[in-house]
């Protein structure tokens, strides 16, 4: 069956003036245009393509790849907005639909917009949506304490930035785990910091606890090697100037060259702290 919105495997069944048809394991067809058919090709070559439907609402199919799929969050610009909703740049000859009742806030032509890309059973089309936390859900939680996990910057919040979690679950980076700057639509890893009652996610940006010591270390010592083997920083600089030269925290600093100095591999010196 050909999915919409897919990458689909598909074979060259027969070639025509409009470009090739390509058929699937069930014997459904989809075209392939000219400007995407390969320079050589033969009957029952291979081919993975990206299928939507066409200005006429027909299925065809493409090499191109698009900048969102179905079931995936992406951050597009919008090229248009008519009475009938938004239109977005996806990288795709049709643009992809945003209706009105889909838009979060208003769209405007120029911006750019976190969406969340679906196909209506409705009209069978694939349209975007802004109103992304529909789409999440924490009732049943598929992540764990301390594990690793794929992010996407949604929005700020006053306590910090709310992330969307392996395309599932939605989380939240405080504040004062934030050490670099963020914008919507940036994609990061992150780790579950901690599981708070109702199946709220607190995220953090750096790993946790001791887990976090040897990956702090090893930036501090690139560090270091980056700036002649010395650093103007200590366990008495200030959050701010540890956070504008290592983009951590200063308790992380601390663990990481209490770390580095019982290893010897650093000498603490009054202004700073260098190389052995």
């Amino acid at each position: 069956m050909i999915r919409l919105g897919e990458i689909n495997t598909m074979e060259i069944l027969r070639e025509t003036d409009h470009g090739v048809y390509l058929i699937d394991k069930d014997d459904e067809e989809v075209l392939l245009p000219n400007r995407y058919v390969p320079e050589s090709f033969k009957i029952w070559d291979e081919l993975e393509v990206f299928v939507y439907l066409d200005n006429e609402e027909r299925p065809v199919a493409t090499t191109d790849r698009p900048y969102i799929m179905k079931g995936d969050f992406a951050l597009l610009r919008c090229n248009q907005v008519t009475e009938y909703g938004a239109f977005l740049d996806w990288g795709m000859v049709k643009e992809l639909f945003c209706p009105f009742k889909e838009q979060a806030f208003k769209m405007k032509p120029g911006g750019w917009y976190l969406v969340y890309c679906y196909l209506d059973e409705k009209t069978n089309r694939l349209v975007a949506s802004s109103k992304t936390n529909r789409f999440l859900d924490n009732k049943e939680l598929t992540v764990e304490e301390f594990e690793e996990v794929d992010l996407i910057v949604s929005h700020p919040s006053d306590m910090g930035m709310n992330v969307i979690v392996n395309k599932t679950h939605t989380g939240l980076v405080y504040k004062n785990n934030i050490f670099k700057d963020l914008s919507v639509g940036d994609k990061l890893k992150g780790i579950v910091k901690k599981i708070r009652p109702g199946n709220k996610l607190d995220i953090t940006l750096e790993q946790v606890g001791y887990r976090n010591i040897e990956p702090n270390a090893e930036k501090v010592l690139q560090e270091l090697q980056d700036n002649g083997g010395y650093l103007d920083l200590t366990d008495k600089s200030s959050p701010e100037d540890i956070k504008e030269v290592l983009q951590m925290s200063k308790k992380n600093f601390k663990k990481a060259i209490g770390s580095l100095y019982k290893q010897r591999k650093i000498e603490l010196e009054k202004d700073g702290i260098r190389l052995v």
